[in-house]
């Protein structure tokens, strides 16, 4: 195709791209980092050489010079590597913003910036990211008066790209973030935490586009076993727990990471720090107690000088299996291994109520989800979900809990719905922030996962199917 008379019209002609790239070259932005003075002085023979005849313009082409050789060799090489359409996004929005701030030349400078930054905050490198953990911002997020209504029986799922997770490990624990689109994921064993940026302009025009990372940490000899951002979106804050005495706090603003040793006055409670959970609201952290004398025992700390507030302490055999925050961060729900469960206020320090959990055989999780006004004297809260050891999941309904602004919990509720599509015990329990789908699922088996819409309580047949490969679920966020 490189001979004959008609070769030249094989050649494309200049498209927008190559004179905004000259552009761009003209103003000193894409100039090469190295310029060698003797490529004027160097000539190169294209019919000469059989592979480089391609690079001929028409068949008379012979003798360039090194300037032009260079210049076709790129040329022929953006032909066949053509720019993925991220580059011609970003680079449509640099055009567009360097046009508007051209434009607005008689603005204030501070008015400028506001602009810029809006444009930008998105894609922010992870430099500053780590500077400042505000610097990236949810885009496109729909408004509360726009929710979507899912539908009871069949979902409308789309497999995304899998998170490259380069240890040998499984996921111990995911935490998404309340406001930026990031995602931490946990190796336990490997002792290694992850942190995404979860893009969503890539993925639409390319499906198979990884996440970023932007970050990772290693913690020494410690087997993370909880990870979570601070429910605050102020509080550029991560919380890291393992079974050890102690846990660390890694602000993102700062980049330090903060070892807690010890509760003074309650280190006999504390054998262990790995079940840690913030409150909603960002200003309390709680710790399962451990331990012999802390066994049914919840620790509450400060989140701000981590110092020791309450306890909320609970007589049930066995101790504290799991517990769960209130919406509104006033009040804790708290399962016992036996499965007696107590609702505790942290403005009165005392117990609300205890109700039975009904069947429960060695109660091992606990959520809640959902939120109505009803439910105001406990949290805010609608929907509580218990699992247990057998596989059964029961999901209650709090509004008929409360009545007239008084608590008022049988001994014995009965459930809204009993679950029992598990075999094994339930070691995941998780409410989408809507409170419109509970996930449902246990380690001990593969494939053993579970959708469940809300208020219907029906669970989704269309999936995961049987050819669904989801292995073994640890973590479900």
């Amino acid at each position: 195709m490189d001979s004959g008379p008609d070769a030249g019209a094989l050649v494309p002609a200049p498209t927008a791209e190559d004179e905004i790239s000259a552009a761009e070259s003209d103003h000193g932005h894409g100039r090469p980092a190295w310029q060698d003075s003797d490529d004027e002085r160097v000539t190169v023979s294209l019919a000469s050489v059989p592979r480089l005849r391609k690079l001929r313009e028409k068949e008379s082409d012979d003798i360039v010079s090194g300037k032009e050789y260079i210049k076709r060799l790129r040329r022929q090489y953006v032909r066949l590597n053509p720019e993925p359409d991220w580059v011609k996004e970003a680079r449509a929005l640099n055009l567009k913003k360097r046009t508007r701030n051209e434009e607005d030349d008689t603005t204030s400078d501070d008015n400028i910036g506001m602009d810029s930054d809006s444009e930008t905050r998105s894609v922010q490198p992870l430099a500053k990211l780590l500077k400042d953990a505000d610097g990236l911002l949810r885009s496109g997020q729909p408004s509360a008066n726009k929710r979507r209504k899912l539908h009871p029986e069949v979902l409308d799922i789309q497999r995304m790209k899998d998170l490259g997770n380069p240890a040998p490990s499984a996921i111990s624990s995911l935490s998404m973030h309340p406001t930026l689109p990031l995602l931490l994921s946990t190796a336990g064993s490997a002792s290694t935490l992850y942190l995404h940026h979860l893009t969503t302009s890539t993925h639409h025009t390319q499906p198979n586009a990884p996440y970023p990372l932007l970050t990772s940490l290693h913690l020494l000899h410690t087997p993370i076993t909880t990870t979570t951002f601070s429910p605050s979106p102020s509080d550029p804050r991560i919380f890291l727990a393992a079974r050890r005495r102690f846990f660390h706090v890694w602000n993102l603003q700062s980049g330090i990471i903060e070892k807690i040793t010890r509760i003074t006055g309650h280190a006999h409670e504390q054998r262990s720090m790995g079940h840690l959970k913030p409150s909603p609201t960002g200003t309390h952290i709680a710790l399962r107690g451990t331990g012999r004398k802390g066994a049914g025992t919840v620790t509450i700390l400060d989140a701000t000088t981590l110092q020791w507030v309450a306890a909320a302490r609970v007589e049930a055999r066995g101790g504290v299996a799991d517990f769960a925050w209130w919406r509104d961060g006033q009040g804790l729900c708290i399962a016992a291994h036996d499965g007696e469960v107590t609702e505790w206020s942290l403005a009165d320090r005392n117990t609300v109520a205890r109700w039975r959990d009904e069947g429960a055989v060695n109660t091992t999780v606990l959520a809640l989800g959902g939120s109505s006004q009803d439910t105001a004297p406990l949290g805010g809260d609608r929907w509580v979900a218990v699992g247990s050891s057998s596989g059964i999941v029961n999901v209650y309904d709090r509004r008929g809990w409360v009545e007239k602004g008084e608590v008022k919990i049988p001994e014995c509720p009965r459930p809204t719905r009993a679950l029992e599509h598990l075999t094994t015990p339930t070691s995941v329990l998780s409410f989408a922030p809507d409170g419109q789908v509970l996930a449902v699922a246990s380690r001990w088996k593969k494939d053993a996962l579970r959708l469940v819409h809300l208020p219907s309580c029906t669970v989704y047949r269309n999936w995961p199917t049987g050819a669904t490969p989801l292995g073994r679920v640890t973590a479900v966020a």
